[in-house]
């Protein structure tokens, strides 16, 4: 019995047991995004009671899907929704909660692409920010296995698309399952394979229901126009006017409910004036947009000065909502008076107020406040408005930057309170700052183009954003081409490279480092310099340009040691340390390890002392220093559940499993590699699942489950095949092999071996080739192919001598003897175990050293050298026992009992 848990839902474990997975609580509703509900709904209640008999549990199977519910601008599409989740959730029946999305289909400045909704759900699912995958796919195909798992455990989500403009933008937003029901609202019916229900205008008397609540609800009930029949004419001819439209209906009711002494007849005849100008000014449009833009004209005009201007000023806002103290900013106003005006432009159904302090408009309120006139005292109120809101979004995000950067408190101004107060300001305010962004690129202005642009890196990075950070950094580099700003051309290359990375377009990020290192070495700027050179041979070692790399980085640490950095040079030695091991340098990279742990520790770095000694881990592990290797895995390990760093805290635990693999404690390598996969399927970490999926299915092999270990290995082949990723594939192949092998599947077993050696062969990778043959040879020994595997043996052991790697020749010289003797070579048999076991002993690795020794015994007997395979034997059981084997020594004393049976 397996149990995984986390505040966050984990994708299907592999393995053959039962999994129970701990969910999270059900989400909130100011996270999940569900707006409030109207106070007042009437007209509605057969379209409301056929959604919800399709959203109860005892309601039709099958795909729940609603295109909502269709129908004009106006018409009520969202309220019905609303009201609908508000309801189902009273009810219980979705006990994890709602996730909604406003797509903005319909406003070309506005829409929201799938991959930012998709962004936001997982937020309020739980996963932190800067684990929320970068791409579209990889954030689809973490959400969609998260609201599966909570569907399985009990706790299902309902999920509402608000304001599609066509199906490409909610396709990727619907579930794998197809009983996790989904209600989409739009303008248009969508092809989506959906229940389509069509939403029409309200009736006369609904329509005059909607606006005698809304009166009641704010004048009370004994208001006398609902009461006196002389008012039922007027409020005939306004729901007339208003063409059954909520949105209009609403705005005429708050009009009345304003002004007690305004009859219907009286508001209907200004409302009738209004649709007669209009129909004068503009013939082609439909009764509904008449209607709407009569009652948004005949509101706007009873506006106080105050009121109007703040309506007009709220579209200089470039994102979806806009927050009462950015408001206060765009107006130019103290806070609480900004607050006051949008409360009143709320109580007029003018904006939405979709979350406490965060203001909305209706898309065709926000073109009708686009084109109303300025003040004629101030004919360019809109663009100071907006400078004065850009500067407020800037000047408070570099501040917010502040916290993202490693300083000290007494540096950072008091604007927030601490690292998570900023973040949680940036999150707030990530829509409209990136397309603040955009728009300041779009309109040619440079300066403020780059200075967002730069502002905004750290925290889309450390948000995981990084097709975001692509896309705004590019814009910033054409702004400093323009600005003949090589400085910061310089830096904006140096970013991008570094984005290209994490979204592993390598051959991209490395010609973008390289191009920004020359610009840095063209101005002299040698702390820069250091920079673009630790992170190009970051961008080397990826494409297996080892030598580069490692030339980059110590270029790196001589610069930040000339400009006593030791910041730099701690993160250059850390990346040196990854490059020599590549290239097997072992014993220097763990001096550089040891080095950088060293910096970190004094500058009270825990981040970078965890990194560090993980990376050390895998090094000592590689010079057989096992239990060091463990106490850094862990030290590294702890580190990171300390921070609260969950992708480090997988790989972590991918590394610790691997070591404890190496001294035969593989139960608990098992855990640790399935909490690092767990993680890493819960980040979307696709790379990082593949590396967990095989070091999982080697140490599952080890324990002989071996149908789970191919399952393992297989996935980990194909998300390596997905990603492109040759070497990675390349080592899930040769780990496949050895789990076909064991099951006897030895055909499929030589393909894969040789699919292996020949990746390796293409990258040059002459250490795992030599892996690869060594275990090519095993297989095709099974087959009787002994002369072709006599060859392989050959060939893995004279790539081994090549390199020094005497563990692996040793492993080499004990395979080849197998097939040497399948063939009767038992002389040169015997001379290829002796070798094994002299490098074993010479090692210190006793189990293999019992493997080699009882091989051996076997070739001595086939020459009828007796006594000395007894020798041999006896040795090897001691071996097996110290290292607590037993099912080696099970083996092995079962077949010594054989041979010393009567008659045998």
């Amino acid at each position: 019995m397996n149990t995984v848990s986390g505040s966050i839902v984990i994708g299907a474990v592999v393995q053959g047991q039962t999994v129970h997975v701990t969910l999270p609580a059900k989400v909130p509703t100011a996270l999940g995004g569900l707006p409030r509900a109207a106070g007042v709904f009437t007209g509605r209640s057969s379209d409301l009671d056929a959604l919800l008999g399709m959203l109860a549990p005892n309601g039709p199977g099958g795909r729940l899907l609603v295109s909502a519910v269709a129908g004009m601008a106006g018409v009520g599409k969202t309220e019905l929704v609303v009201q609908a989740a508000h309801h189902a959730l009273r009810q219980g029946w979705f006990g994890g909660g709602v996730l909604f999305v406003d797509l903005a289909g319909y406003d070309p400045e506005r829409r929201r692409s799938p991959a930012d909704a998709l962004g936001g759900w997982l937020g309020a699912l739980g996963v932190p920010g800067e684990h929320i995958p970068a791409s579209q796919d990889d954030r689809a195909r973490l959400w969609r296995t998260i609201i599966a798992a909570h569907a399985a455990g009990d706790k299902p989500i309902l999920v509402v698309v608000d304001n599609a403009a066509d199906t490409g933008q909610v396709t990727p937003l619907l579930p794998g399952e197809e009983s996790i029901p989904v209600l989409v609202t739009s303008r248009h019916v969508l092809d989506l394979d959906a229940h389509v229900h069509r939403l029409d205008v309200l009736d006369t008397e609904p329509a005059i229901t909607l606006i005698t609540e809304l009166i009641a609800l704010r004048c009370g009930p004994g208001d006398a126009r609902l009461h006196d029949a002389a008012h039922r004419g007027g409020f005939v001819e306004l729901a007339g006017l208003c063409a059954g439209l909520p949105l209009a209906l609403r705005i005429i009711a708050a009009l009345l409910a304003d002004r007690p002494h305004l009859t219907p007849a009286a508001l209907a005849a200004r409302l009738r004036d209004e649709h007669g100008r209009l129909d004068q000014l503009v013939r082609r449009e439909t009764s509904g947009d008449v209607a709407v833009r009569a009652a948004f004209d005949l509101s706007y005009q009873r506006l106080p000065p105050a009121q109007a201007r703040m309506f007009r000023l709220l579209p200089a806002n470039p994102g979806p909502t806009i927050a009462t103290t950015a408001a206060a900013h765009l107006a130019g106003i103290p806070e609480a008076q900004a607050e006051a005006l949008l409360a009143d432009l709320h109580r007029a159904h003018l904006v939405e107020e979709p979350a406490l302090g965060r203001w909305r408009l209706h898309d065709l309120l926000r073109l009708h406040a686009g084109v109303q006139a300025p003040d004629p005292a101030d004919p360019g109120e809109a663009a100071t408005a907006h400078q004065r809101l850009l500067d407020h979004y800037l000047t408070t995000t570099k501040t917010a930057d502040t916290h993202m950067a490693i300083l000290t408190p007494h540096q950072r101004p008091d604007t927030f309170r601490d690292r998570n107060h900023a973040l949680a300001w940036l999150d707030a305010e990530a829509a409209n700052l990136t397309a603040a962004t955009q728009h300041a690129a779009d309109n040619g202005d440079h300066h403020t183009t780059t200075a967002f642009t730069f502002a905004l890196t750290r925290y889309l990075h450390h948000r995981r954003r990084f097709n975001d950070a692509i896309t705004l950094t590019r814009h910033a580099l054409a702004a400093t081409h323009a600005l003949g700003n090589r400085r910061g051309q310089g830096a904006a290359l140096s970013n991008l490279g570094l984005a290209l990375q994490e979204v592993r377009r390598f051959d991209e990020a490395i010609t973008s480092h390289e191009a920004g290192l020359a610009i840095r070495r063209e101005l002299g700027d040698h702390h820069s310099e250091g920079t673009a050179l630790n992170n190009l041979g970051l961008a080397l070692r990826e494409v297996r340009r080892f030598d580069e790399a490692i030339t980059s980085h110590q270029q790196a640490v001589e610069i930040y040691q000339d400009l006593g950095d030791r910041d730099g040079e701690g993160q250059a030695l850390n990346n040196l340390g990854l490059a020599l091991r590549e290239v097997r340098r072992f014993d220097e990279a763990i001096t550089s390890y040891q080095h950088a742990v060293e910096i970190y520790q004094d500058l009270g770095d825990r981040h970078g002392e965890g990194a560090a000694l993980n990376n050390l881990g895998l090094a000592l592990r590689e010079v057989r220093r096992f239990d060091e290797a463990i106490s850094s895995h862990e030290g590294g390990l702890a580190i990171c559940r300390e921070l609260g760093d969950r992708h480090g805290e997988g790989m972590a635990l991918n590394n610790l499993g691997a070591a404890l693999q190496v001294v035969r404690r593989f139960n608990e390598a098992i855990t640790s590699h399935e909490a690092g996969l767990a993680i890493c399927r819960e980040l979307g970490d696709r790379h990082g699942e593949g590396q967990a999926l095989n070091n999982l299915g080697a140490a599952l092999q080890a324990v002989r489950r071996f149908n789970e270990a191919i399952t393992s290995h297989q996935h980990a082949a194909e998300i390596y095949q997905d990603l492109g990723d040759r070497h990675g594939e390349g080592t899930a192949l040769n780990n496949l092999g050895n789990a076909l092998r064991a099951v006897r599947r030895f055909d499929e077993a030589i393909t894969s071996y040789q699919q292996a050696v020949e990746n390796y062969q293409d990258l040059g990778d002459r250490h795992r080739e030599g892996q690869a043959l060594n275990n090519l040879g095993l297989a095709l020994r099974a087959v009787r192919r002994f002369d072709e595997a006599i060859t392989s043996h050959e060939g893995g052991l004279a790539i081994c001598r090549e390199l020094g790697d005497r563990h692996g020749e040793g492993i080499a010289l004990n395979n080849l003897g197998l097939a040497l003797r399948e063939v009767r070579r038992f002389d040169e048999a015997i001379t290829s175990y002796q070798q094994a076991v002299e490098i074993y002993q010479d090692l210190g690795d006793r189990h293999r050293e019992g493997q080699a020794l009882n091989n051996l015994g076997l070739a001595l007997r086939a020459v009828g050298r007796d006594g000395e395979a007894r020798q041999c034997w006896a040795e090897a059981l001691r071996a097996f026992a110290e290292t607590g084997d037993g099912w080696s020594i099970a083996r092995l004393e079962e077949f010594l009992a054989w041979l010393g049976a009567p008659g045998q």
